[in-house]
C-alpha cells in the first residue's frame, strides 16, 4: 500500500490516506479525480525513502527541498540544514531527559 498526504494552500499536511498499490503510480489523479477528494496529494512513506520522513497532520511540505518537516516541538528550537528541529543545547547522552521550554534546558527524568 502507498501513502499520500493531502497538502493545503499553505503546504500544511491535512491528512494522510492509503492508496492501493495498483494506483500508486497515479496517486494524485486517483485521489483527487477518481475518488473526488480534490486538493493536492504527495506521496510519503513509512520507511523514509520518499520526502525525508513519513508525513502526518500538521507537518509542512518544503517544495524547494521536496521534504516533509515535522511540526516545531518547542518555540526555542530551530530548523537545521537537514530539516530537523534542534534544541538550543544538545540533549545529554547519559540517562533520560526531557526538554523544559520555560527554563530552556534539559531536565533529567528519574
Amino acid at each position: 500500500m502507498a501513502h499520500f498526504a493531502q497538502i493545503d494552500e499553505n503546504n500544511t499536511v491535512i491528512q494522510v490516506v492509503v492508496v492501493p498499490d495498483d494506483q500508486e503510480h497515479r496517486g494524485q489523479e486517483f485521489l483527487a479525480d477518481d475518488l473526488g477528494l480534490g486538493g493536492r496529494w504527495l506521496q510519503t512513506s513509512y520507511n523514509h525513502r520518499i520526502r525525508k520522513q513519513y508525513a502526518g497532520p500538521g507537518f509542512t511540505y518544503d517544495e524547494t527541498a521536496d521534504v516533509f518537516i515535522r511540526p516545531q516541538p518547542f518555540p526555542s528550537w530551530t530548523l537545521d540544514e537537514n530539516h530537523d528541529w534542534q534544541p538550543p543545547s544538545p540533549r545529554p547522552t547519559e540517562g533520560f531527559w526531557e526538554w523544559n521550554e520555560s527554563k530552556r534546558k534539559w531536565e533529567e527524568i528519574d
